[in-house]
């Protein structure tokens, strides 16, 4: 009989995994995440009092 292991995967470090959001002139974020800051920019509306945020695993309290 043997076992089989999986391969363990290589590890991250999580402060380095960035996404990317817009806070909202309410003080929320928006609904959504982007791939990039490029991304978040040209769908926020700093005119409206937007402004594109970055975060990581780490800090992400609302998660």
């Amino acid at each position: 009989m043997t076992t089989e292991h999986p391969a363990p995967t290589a590890w991250s470090d999580p402060r380095e995994k960035i996404e990317f959001s817009v806070l909202l002139a309410n003080g929320r974020l928006a609904p959504r995440a982007f791939a990039n800051r490029e991304e978040a920019e040209s769908w926020a509306r700093p005119e409206d009092g937007e402004q594109v945020v970055s975060y990581n695993e780490v800090c992400a309290c609302d998660m």
